[in-house]
Protein backbone atom coordinates (compact mmCIF):
# COMPACT_ATOMS: atom_id res chain seq x y z
CA UNK A 1 0.00 0.00 0.00
CA UNK A 2 3.04 2.18 1.17
CA UNK A 3 4.55 1.87 -2.10
CA UNK A 4 1.46 2.28 -4.29
CA UNK A 5 1.36 5.82 -2.14
CA UNK A 6 4.78 6.68 -3.31
CA UNK A 7 4.06 6.05 -7.30
CA UNK A 8 0.99 8.29 -7.04
CA UNK A 9 2.77 11.01 -5.42
CA UNK A 10 5.23 10.74 -7.71
CA UNK A 11 2.86 10.48 -10.46
CA UNK A 12 0.64 13.97 -8.84
CA UNK A 13 4.15 15.93 -8.64
CA UNK A 14 4.75 15.47 -12.63
CA UNK A 15 1.74 15.54 -14.02
CA UNK A 16 0.38 18.18 -12.00
CA UNK A 17 3.70 20.18 -10.54
CA UNK A 18 2.81 19.98 -6.98
CA UNK A 19 5.07 19.74 -4.74
CA UNK A 20 5.58 16.53 -2.65
CA UNK A 21 5.55 18.08 0.63
CA UNK A 22 2.55 19.64 0.00
CA UNK A 23 0.37 16.37 -0.86
CA UNK A 24 2.34 14.60 2.54
CA UNK A 25 0.16 18.19 4.79
CA UNK A 26 -2.92 17.56 2.50
CA UNK A 27 -2.35 13.69 3.80
CA UNK A 28 -1.54 14.24 7.30
CA UNK A 29 -4.67 16.77 7.65
CA UNK A 30 -7.01 13.93 6.22
CA UNK A 31 -6.15 11.65 8.86
CA UNK A 32 -6.95 14.69 11.66
CA UNK A 33 -10.45 15.43 9.49
CA UNK A 34 -11.11 12.04 9.85
CA UNK A 35 -10.05 11.87 13.65
CA UNK A 36 -12.16 14.63 14.24
CA UNK A 37 -15.60 13.03 12.58
CA UNK A 38 -14.82 10.04 14.04
CA UNK A 39 -14.16 11.25 17.68
CA UNK A 40 -15.97 14.41 17.52
CA UNK A 41 -12.45 16.09 18.44
CA UNK A 42 -9.14 15.85 17.71
CA UNK A 43 -7.18 18.70 19.43
CA UNK A 44 -4.94 16.00 20.93
CA UNK A 45 -4.07 13.95 18.02
CA UNK A 46 -1.70 13.95 15.92
CA UNK A 47 0.31 12.64 12.50
CA UNK A 48 3.71 11.19 12.58
CA UNK A 49 4.32 10.41 8.96
CA UNK A 50 7.43 9.31 7.27
CA UNK A 51 8.62 11.12 3.95
CA UNK A 52 10.20 8.36 2.70
CA UNK A 53 8.51 5.61 3.11
CA UNK A 54 5.06 6.36 3.78
CA UNK A 55 4.33 4.85 6.62
CA UNK A 56 2.73 6.69 9.32
CA UNK A 57 1.61 6.99 12.98
CA UNK A 58 -1.52 8.35 13.93
CA UNK A 59 -1.51 9.10 18.01
CA UNK A 60 -3.81 10.74 20.77
CA UNK A 61 -1.94 12.19 23.52
CA UNK A 62 -4.08 11.29 26.58
CA UNK A 63 -4.09 11.93 30.45
CA UNK A 64 -3.10 9.14 32.65
CA UNK A 65 -6.01 9.49 34.88
CA UNK A 66 -7.15 7.39 38.37
CA UNK A 67 -11.18 8.35 36.50
CA UNK A 68 -11.76 8.45 33.04
CA UNK A 69 -14.42 11.05 32.53
CA UNK A 70 -13.50 11.98 28.77
CA UNK A 71 -11.95 8.60 27.10
CA UNK A 72 -10.88 10.54 24.01
CA UNK A 73 -8.51 13.35 25.77
CA UNK A 74 -7.81 10.83 29.01
CA UNK A 75 -7.02 6.80 29.73
CA UNK A 76 -6.85 4.92 33.11
CA UNK A 77 -3.43 4.78 34.94
CA UNK A 78 -3.94 0.31 34.16
CA UNK A 79 -4.41 0.74 30.65
CA UNK A 80 -1.42 3.78 30.11
CA UNK A 81 0.92 0.80 31.82
CA UNK A 82 0.37 -1.59 29.34
CA UNK A 83 1.58 1.12 26.71
CA UNK A 84 4.60 2.86 28.81
CA UNK A 85 5.19 0.58 32.12
CA UNK A 86 6.11 3.49 34.26
CA UNK A 87 2.96 5.86 33.50
CA UNK A 88 2.18 7.37 36.13
CA UNK A 89 -0.92 9.90 37.13
CA UNK A 90 -0.84 13.17 35.68
CA UNK A 91 1.22 11.85 32.81
CA UNK A 92 1.24 11.70 29.21
CA UNK A 93 1.42 8.69 26.90
CA UNK A 94 0.68 8.57 23.40
CA UNK A 95 -1.91 6.34 22.32
CA UNK A 96 -1.81 4.66 18.58
CA UNK A 97 -4.99 5.63 16.54
CA UNK A 98 -6.41 2.72 14.18
CA UNK A 99 -7.57 4.18 10.51
CA UNK A 100 -8.67 1.14 9.53
CA UNK A 101 -11.61 1.86 12.54
CA UNK A 102 -12.93 5.12 10.96
CA UNK A 103 -16.41 4.87 9.23
CA UNK A 104 -17.69 5.15 5.56
CA UNK A 105 -18.22 9.10 6.39
CA UNK A 106 -15.02 9.55 7.82
CA UNK A 107 -12.89 8.05 5.20
CA UNK A 108 -15.25 9.65 2.37
CA UNK A 109 -14.55 13.15 4.72
CA UNK A 110 -10.90 12.30 4.39
CA UNK A 111 -10.45 12.02 1.16
CA UNK A 112 -12.59 14.82 0.22
CA UNK A 113 -9.63 16.87 2.21
CA UNK A 114 -7.01 15.80 -0.10
CA UNK A 115 -8.74 15.99 -3.32
CA UNK A 116 -9.57 19.50 -2.55
CA UNK A 117 -6.22 20.52 -1.56
CA UNK A 118 -4.77 19.01 -5.26
CA UNK A 119 -7.30 20.70 -6.93
CA UNK A 120 -6.54 24.12 -4.93
CA UNK A 121 -2.80 23.34 -5.49
CA UNK A 122 -3.56 22.73 -8.75
CA UNK A 123 -5.31 25.64 -9.39
CA UNK A 124 -2.35 27.96 -7.92
CA UNK A 125 0.26 26.21 -10.13
CA UNK A 126 -1.48 27.06 -13.04
CA UNK A 127 -1.67 30.66 -11.95
CA UNK A 128 1.81 30.74 -11.04
CA UNK A 129 2.23 29.67 -14.61
CA UNK A 130 0.63 32.33 -16.57
CA UNK A 131 1.17 35.10 -13.98
CA UNK A 132 4.69 34.72 -15.03
CA UNK A 133 3.72 35.51 -18.27
CA UNK A 134 1.52 38.60 -17.82
CA UNK A 135 2.54 41.13 -20.44
CA UNK A 136 4.22 38.71 -22.87
CA UNK A 137 3.28 36.39 -25.71
CA UNK A 138 1.65 33.20 -25.61
CA UNK A 139 0.38 30.48 -28.06
CA UNK A 140 -3.27 29.32 -27.79
CA UNK A 141 -5.49 27.09 -29.79
CA UNK A 142 -8.79 28.20 -30.69
CA UNK A 143 -11.68 26.18 -28.79
CA UNK A 144 -14.86 28.27 -29.88
CA UNK A 145 -17.07 30.89 -29.95
CA UNK A 146 -18.42 31.97 -26.70
CA UNK A 147 -21.00 34.20 -27.89
CA UNK A 148 -19.01 37.32 -29.80
CA UNK A 149 -16.00 36.11 -27.84
CA UNK A 150 -13.62 33.27 -27.88
CA UNK A 151 -12.22 30.48 -26.15
CA UNK A 152 -8.48 29.73 -26.30
CA UNK A 153 -6.66 26.68 -24.88
CA UNK A 154 -3.27 27.57 -23.81
CA UNK A 155 -2.14 24.23 -22.55
CA UNK A 156 -2.52 24.14 -18.52
CA UNK A 157 -5.66 26.51 -19.06
CA UNK A 158 -8.29 28.11 -21.25
CA UNK A 159 -8.04 31.99 -21.98
CA UNK A 160 -11.11 34.10 -23.00
CA UNK A 161 -10.18 36.94 -25.97
CA UNK A 162 -12.89 39.33 -25.09
CA UNK A 163 -14.66 40.77 -28.19
CA UNK A 164 -12.88 44.29 -27.96
CA UNK A 165 -9.73 42.75 -27.65
CA UNK A 166 -10.05 40.99 -31.15
CA UNK A 167 -9.25 42.53 -34.30
CA UNK A 168 -12.40 43.19 -36.25
CA UNK A 169 -10.67 41.76 -40.05
CA UNK A 170 -9.83 38.50 -38.10
CA UNK A 171 -11.72 35.12 -38.39
CA UNK A 172 -10.42 32.18 -36.57
CA UNK A 173 -11.48 28.70 -37.30
CA UNK A 174 -11.51 25.76 -34.22
CA UNK A 175 -8.07 23.84 -33.76
CA UNK A 176 -6.19 26.89 -35.28
CA UNK A 177 -2.94 27.89 -33.50
CA UNK A 178 -2.84 31.74 -32.65
CA UNK A 179 -0.97 34.51 -31.13
CA UNK A 180 -1.92 36.24 -27.89
CA UNK A 181 -1.26 38.98 -25.96
CA UNK A 182 -1.62 38.22 -22.31
CA UNK A 183 -3.18 40.95 -20.30
CA UNK A 184 -4.00 40.30 -17.31
CA UNK A 185 -4.22 36.67 -14.53
CA UNK A 186 -6.65 37.09 -12.54
CA UNK A 187 -6.97 34.48 -9.05
CA UNK A 188 -10.33 33.48 -8.99
CA UNK A 189 -12.91 30.65 -6.86
CA UNK A 190 -13.35 28.62 -10.16
CA UNK A 191 -9.36 28.89 -10.87
CA UNK A 192 -7.07 31.57 -12.83
CA UNK A 193 -8.69 33.60 -15.19
CA UNK A 194 -6.75 34.55 -18.21
CA UNK A 195 -7.41 37.48 -20.15
CA UNK A 196 -5.96 38.10 -23.91
CA UNK A 197 -5.39 40.18 -26.48
CA UNK A 198 -4.93 40.36 -30.15
CA UNK A 199 -5.42 43.95 -30.73
CA UNK A 200 -2.87 45.40 -28.03
CA UNK A 201 0.40 47.28 -29.31
CA UNK A 202 2.91 45.42 -27.12
CA UNK A 203 1.54 42.05 -28.96
CA UNK A 204 3.50 43.61 -32.26
CA UNK A 205 6.84 44.70 -29.78
CA UNK A 206 6.99 40.79 -28.08
CA UNK A 207 6.36 39.43 -31.71
CA UNK A 208 9.39 41.75 -32.81
CA UNK A 209 11.37 40.15 -29.60
CA UNK A 210 11.22 37.01 -30.50
CA UNK A 211 12.00 37.29 -33.99
CA UNK A 212 14.85 39.42 -33.93
CA UNK A 213 17.73 38.18 -32.35
CA UNK A 214 19.72 41.58 -31.94
CA UNK A 215 16.61 42.84 -29.94
CA UNK A 216 16.57 40.14 -27.97
CA UNK A 217 20.16 40.14 -26.93
CA UNK A 218 19.84 44.02 -26.67
CA UNK A 219 21.58 45.24 -29.36
CA UNK A 220 18.17 47.22 -31.18
CA UNK A 221 15.48 48.67 -28.38
CA UNK A 222 12.24 49.38 -29.75
CA UNK A 223 11.86 52.76 -28.56
CA UNK A 224 7.80 53.23 -29.62
CA UNK A 225 5.23 51.69 -31.16
CA UNK A 226 2.01 52.89 -32.36
CA UNK A 227 -0.66 50.37 -33.95
CA UNK A 228 -4.55 50.17 -35.64
CA UNK A 229 -4.78 46.79 -34.92
CA UNK A 230 -5.56 44.73 -38.59
CA UNK A 231 -4.47 47.82 -40.86
CA UNK A 232 -0.60 48.69 -40.25
CA UNK A 233 1.62 49.54 -37.11
CA UNK A 234 4.75 52.10 -37.09
CA UNK A 235 7.76 50.67 -35.02
CA UNK A 236 10.82 53.20 -34.55
CA UNK A 237 14.09 51.12 -33.56
CA UNK A 238 17.63 51.80 -32.56
CA UNK A 239 20.49 50.37 -32.36
CA UNK A 240 23.25 50.66 -29.51
CA UNK A 241 26.11 49.53 -32.08
CA UNK A 242 26.91 51.74 -35.26
CA UNK A 243 27.90 48.77 -37.13
CA UNK A 244 24.54 47.60 -36.75
CA UNK A 245 21.69 48.94 -38.60
CA UNK A 246 18.23 48.61 -36.42
CA UNK A 247 15.61 48.96 -39.55
CA UNK A 248 17.89 46.10 -41.51
CA UNK A 249 17.67 43.62 -38.34
CA UNK A 250 14.13 43.96 -38.13
CA UNK A 251 13.17 43.71 -41.98
CA UNK A 252 15.64 40.49 -42.19
CA UNK A 253 17.16 39.19 -45.25
CA UNK A 254 14.74 40.10 -48.49
CA UNK A 255 11.84 40.69 -45.84
CA UNK A 256 11.87 36.97 -43.59
CA UNK A 257 10.94 38.07 -40.24
CA UNK A 258 9.03 40.92 -40.71
CA UNK A 259 7.34 39.04 -43.07
CA UNK A 260 7.08 36.24 -40.26
CA UNK A 261 5.37 39.03 -37.84
CA UNK A 262 3.29 39.89 -41.00
CA UNK A 263 1.63 36.44 -42.08
CA UNK A 264 0.89 36.08 -37.64
CA UNK A 265 -0.89 39.25 -38.14
CA UNK A 266 -2.59 38.30 -40.75
CA UNK A 267 -1.36 40.88 -43.28
CA UNK A 268 -1.25 44.25 -40.94
CA UNK A 269 1.28 46.40 -42.93
CA UNK A 270 4.07 47.04 -41.01
CA UNK A 271 6.44 50.18 -40.83
CA UNK A 272 9.28 49.98 -39.34
CA UNK A 273 11.66 53.49 -39.01
CA UNK A 274 14.99 54.99 -37.17
CA UNK A 275 14.85 56.42 -34.09
CA UNK A 276 15.96 59.73 -33.73
CA UNK A 277 16.39 61.76 -30.74
CA UNK A 278 16.01 65.29 -32.75
CA UNK A 279 12.40 65.02 -32.97
CA UNK A 280 12.44 66.92 -36.14
CA UNK A 281 14.09 63.94 -37.82
CA UNK A 282 12.00 61.47 -35.74
CA UNK A 283 8.83 63.01 -37.22
CA UNK A 284 10.28 62.87 -40.81
CA UNK A 285 11.21 59.40 -40.21
CA UNK A 286 7.38 58.62 -38.72
CA UNK A 287 5.99 60.26 -41.76
CA UNK A 288 7.23 58.26 -44.01
CA UNK A 289 6.64 57.28 -47.09
CA UNK A 290 5.94 60.81 -47.61
CA UNK A 291 8.84 63.47 -48.11
CA UNK A 292 8.95 66.42 -46.25
CA UNK A 293 10.30 69.68 -47.00
CA UNK A 294 11.00 70.96 -43.89
CA UNK A 295 9.97 70.19 -39.65
CA UNK A 296 9.45 72.76 -36.90
CA UNK A 297 9.26 71.31 -34.03
CA UNK A 298 8.20 72.72 -30.39
CA UNK A 299 9.94 69.96 -27.81
CA UNK A 300 7.81 71.90 -24.72
CA UNK A 301 4.63 72.58 -26.56
CA UNK A 302 4.79 68.93 -28.07
CA UNK A 303 3.91 69.86 -31.77
CA UNK A 304 5.44 70.12 -34.75
CA UNK A 305 4.77 71.99 -38.05
CA UNK A 306 5.77 69.67 -41.06
CA UNK A 307 5.74 71.05 -44.80
CA UNK A 308 5.60 68.33 -47.41
CA UNK A 309 5.53 69.02 -51.59
CA UNK A 310 1.87 69.89 -52.49
CA UNK A 311 1.79 66.04 -53.98
CA UNK A 312 2.42 64.61 -51.48
CA UNK A 313 0.19 65.94 -49.09
CA UNK A 314 -2.20 62.86 -48.93
CA UNK A 315 0.40 60.46 -48.67
CA UNK A 316 1.66 62.57 -46.01
CA UNK A 317 -1.66 62.33 -43.98
CA UNK A 318 -2.70 58.94 -45.66
CA UNK A 319 -5.58 57.25 -46.21
CA UNK A 320 -8.25 58.45 -43.69
CA UNK A 321 -5.86 60.45 -41.68
CA UNK A 322 -3.65 56.79 -40.42
CA UNK A 323 -0.19 58.08 -41.57
CA UNK A 324 -0.05 60.91 -39.88
CA UNK A 325 -2.32 59.62 -36.93
CA UNK A 326 -0.03 56.89 -36.20
CA UNK A 327 2.92 59.28 -36.66
CA UNK A 328 1.53 61.48 -33.60
CA UNK A 329 1.25 58.55 -31.77
CA UNK A 330 4.76 56.81 -32.62
CA UNK A 331 6.57 60.96 -31.36
CA UNK A 332 3.91 62.07 -28.74
CA UNK A 333 3.72 65.29 -30.72
CA UNK A 334 0.55 67.23 -32.36
CA UNK A 335 1.03 67.54 -35.84
CA UNK A 336 -0.02 70.37 -38.35
CA UNK A 337 0.85 69.29 -41.99
CA UNK A 338 0.63 71.95 -44.76
CA UNK A 339 1.34 71.86 -48.36
CA UNK A 340 4.29 74.03 -49.27
CA UNK A 341 1.55 76.20 -51.04
CA UNK A 342 -0.57 75.90 -47.74
CA UNK A 343 2.30 77.17 -46.06
CA UNK A 344 3.54 80.13 -47.57
CA UNK A 345 -0.28 81.49 -47.70
CA UNK A 346 -0.61 80.99 -44.28
CA UNK A 347 -0.74 84.27 -42.16
CA UNK A 348 2.51 84.87 -40.49
CA UNK A 349 4.24 82.26 -41.89
CA UNK A 350 7.36 82.77 -42.07
CA UNK A 351 9.52 79.81 -44.42
CA UNK A 352 13.02 80.97 -42.59
CA UNK A 353 11.63 78.98 -39.64
CA UNK A 354 11.15 75.80 -41.15
CA UNK A 355 14.50 75.64 -43.03
CA UNK A 356 16.92 76.11 -40.25
CA UNK A 357 18.52 72.49 -41.10
CA UNK A 358 17.26 71.86 -44.20
CA UNK A 359 19.05 73.72 -47.36
CA UNK A 360 16.66 74.82 -50.03
CA UNK A 361 13.87 73.39 -47.83
CA UNK A 362 14.14 70.40 -49.03
CA UNK A 363 14.69 67.26 -47.38
CA UNK A 364 15.59 64.45 -50.15
CA UNK A 365 16.83 61.48 -48.37
CA UNK A 366 15.55 58.14 -48.75
CA UNK A 367 13.26 56.53 -46.68
CA UNK A 368 15.63 53.14 -45.73
CA UNK A 369 12.55 51.71 -42.95
CA UNK A 370 8.99 51.49 -44.33
CA UNK A 371 7.77 47.96 -45.43
CA UNK A 372 4.80 48.31 -46.85
CA UNK A 373 3.83 51.12 -49.26
CA UNK A 374 1.55 53.91 -48.04
CA UNK A 375 -2.04 53.75 -49.44
CA UNK A 376 -4.24 57.38 -49.68
CA UNK A 377 -6.46 59.06 -52.42
CA UNK A 378 -4.79 61.82 -53.92
CA UNK A 379 -6.21 64.68 -52.94
CA UNK A 380 -8.65 63.83 -50.50
CA UNK A 381 -7.44 65.79 -47.69
CA UNK A 382 -6.19 69.46 -47.53
CA UNK A 383 -4.36 70.08 -43.84
CA UNK A 384 -4.65 67.99 -40.56
CA UNK A 385 -3.55 68.47 -37.28
CA UNK A 386 -3.00 65.07 -35.79
CA UNK A 387 -2.73 64.23 -32.00
CA UNK A 388 -1.89 60.85 -29.69
CA UNK A 389 -4.68 62.22 -27.25
CA UNK A 390 -6.79 61.97 -29.94
CA UNK A 391 -6.42 59.08 -31.79
CA UNK A 392 -9.84 58.87 -33.91
CA UNK A 393 -9.95 62.36 -34.91
CA UNK A 394 -10.87 63.00 -38.32
CA UNK A 395 -8.76 65.59 -40.32
CA UNK A 396 -9.64 69.55 -39.71
CA UNK A 397 -8.88 71.69 -42.20
CA UNK A 398 -7.51 75.34 -41.24
CA UNK A 399 -8.12 78.48 -43.29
Amino acid sequence: MNKALLEALDALEKEKQIPREVLFDAIENSLLTACKNHFGKADNMKVELDRETCDYFLYAEKEVVENVEDPVTQIGLEEARQINADAGVGDTVKVEIKSQEFGRIAAQNARNVITQKIREEERSVVYNIYYEKEKDIVTGIVQRYVGNNISIDLGKTDALLMENEQVKTETFRPTERIKLYVLEVKNTNKGPKVLVSRTHPELVKRLFEAEVTEIKDGTVEIKSIAREAGSRTKIAVWSNNPNVDAVGACVGMNGARVNAIVEELRGEKIDVINWDENPGNLIQNALSPAKIVAVFADPDEKTAKVVVPDYQLSLAIGKEGQNARLAARLTGYKIDIKSETQAKDAPGFRYEDYIDEYEDGEYDEDYDGEYEDGEYEEGEYEDAEYTDENPDEETSGED
